[in-house]
């Protein structure tokens, strides 16, 4: 994908997402009655910039748009007025510094639960049911009993809506004690419990590295067969250098024979770097080709590649797979604040327990994974995207809300403690918070950024 589309799409997102979170520091500060001095969207020089109001308040477009701030009138940053010292942030009550500082996550927690609103009051709500497909010999799931075709109805006694409610609830458990019951549906129709245990906490650990949860529990969500037929073939790859084109279907490769296009990718990805005969059909027509497979490195892996696609109706499932649900205004309300407040619960246990050592650092993303996610998401339609930015403002509110003393989280617990203790905290109290939190935040930054690259190579 073009580097210059992601970059696009990416700061469209920051961009919004920023302008949500400061907004609400600045509108809530404003009936607050402190006085704003400036509200930027970037750092650095002012590419545009107006001033309005009785305040005179500096509204900013700045040059370097990954980030934003709202700037109070505070005595500590110079001289106020005495006409104006009554609106200085240090001269208002603490619940009201409080009240401003905790208006930029929930403004982003607030979008997010209006942005997904309007999406299932427009949509509704399209569950895949959560079915069985392979199961692997001697696996977690198959000691614990579950079989392909079984539909997952239950966890932990909890009613399942889909497979999404399946993900979230493996990758919760897992990161936790390593136990969980699912209810299931057979496919001759009976009901039974499958209990899934990790006992090791080192494997549990390593379950909630990115794509590593059902591959370790050995199962995964059935999918509908797709032909081994190639849909469209990537210029300068090993299979159009050997003569294959779109259309050709694979028969057999090494006399292994192709009944399903998944079969063809676990037989190359298997075999990075050797020679392989393909035996196919076009137009009718059986021909076989000596072909190379290429070589890259995944995970830290070398699988291999022969840089072609499925056809383009590959994975599309059937009317009985789904579960579609219209919802009325009120519904699809109630529906987008559950979902926000799941999902940010979610995000806080994981990243404690990410603390504590039992969720892998290498879910930590840093800007160059979201700028491929809000490119990949922009490019696959307007829905995608909103969903990408209902997980990112989700994401900025809760992270927002930690006790890092440059965020706000941190800035909350420095009001509380004045509050408590009935005087501002010393400069060097204050100095060393900021000191703290910078380090914390280089260290956070700097492990989702190797993530990136990590990813990238």
């Amino acid at each position: 994908m073009n580097l210059l589309w992601q970059a696009l799409w990416f700061l469209i997102a920051v961009g919004l997402l920023v302008t949500v979170h400061e907004f609400g520091h600045y509108w809530v500060a404003r009936r607050l009655g402190f006085k704003v001095l400036r509200f930027s969207v970037g750092f650095g020089r002012p590419l545009l910039k107006h001033i309005g109001g009785a305040d005179r308040i500096e509204y900013v477009i700045a040059a370097l748009p990954l980030g934003g701030y709202v700037k109070l009138l505070d005595e500590r940053e110079g001289p106020v007025e005495p006409a104006d010292l009554p609106r200085a942030f240090t001269r208002r009550p603490h619940w009201q510094r409080i009240v401003v500082l905790l208006a930029g996550p929930a403004f982003n927690i607030l979008f997010a639960v209006l942005v997904l609103w309007g999406m299932l009051w427009m949509s509704g709500v399209t569950e895949v049911r959560p079915v069985v497909g392979d199961v692997t010999a001697g696996s977690v799931a198959e000691i614990a009993g579950l079989r392909s075709g079984d539909e997952i109805r239950t966890i932990n006694g909890a009613p399942v809506g889909g497979e999404k409610d399946v993900v979230f609830g493996l990758l919760d458990a897992m990161s936790s004690r390593g136990e969980i019951t699912l209810g299931v549906l057979g496919s001759s129709g009976e009901t039974r419990a499958a209990v899934l245990r990790v006992p090791d906490p080192t494997e549990r650990r390593r379950l909630t590295e990115p794509s590593e949860l059902f591959r370790g529990l050995g199962f995964s969500f059935w999918m509908p067969p797709v032909a081994p037929v190639l849909g469209k073939v990537l210029p300068g790859g090993p299979a159009v250098k050997a003569g294959l084109a779109a259309g050709d279907r694979i028969l057999a490769i090494d006399g292994v024979a192709m009944n399903d296009f998944r079969d063809l990718v676990a037989y190359i990805r298997a075999r990075p770097g050797a020679h392989v005969s393909i035996d196919f059909k076009r137009a009718g027509v059986a021909r076989s080709v000596q072909l190379q497979v290429g070589s890259d490195e995944v995970g830290g892996k070398r699988v291999g590649r022969i840089q072609v696609e499925p056809p383009p109706s590959a994975g599309k499932l059937p009317d009985r797979m789904l579960v579609h649900t219209d919802l009325s205004a009120s519904a699809a309300l109630a529906r987008a604040g559950e979902e926000a407040w799941s999902m940010t619960m979610l995000q806080a246990r994981l990243f404690a327990r990410m603390v504590e050592g039992r969720v892998s650092l290498k879910n930590l993303s840093g800007p160059l994974s979201i700028a491929e996610f809000a490119g990949e998401s922009a490019e696959a339609g307007v829905a995608t995207f909103l969903s990408f930015l209902v997980l990112i403002s989700l994401s900025l509110g809760f992270l927002n809300l930690l006790p890092i003393p440059i965020l706000d989280g941190g800035q909350i617990v420095f009001q509380v403690a004045e509050w408590l203790k009935g005087s501002p905290l010393s400069e060097r109290t204050q100095a060393f918070g900021q000191q703290v939190g910078i380090a914390l935040l280089i260290v956070l930054m700097g492990v989702a950024l190797y993530n990136d690259i990590a990813r990238q190579f």
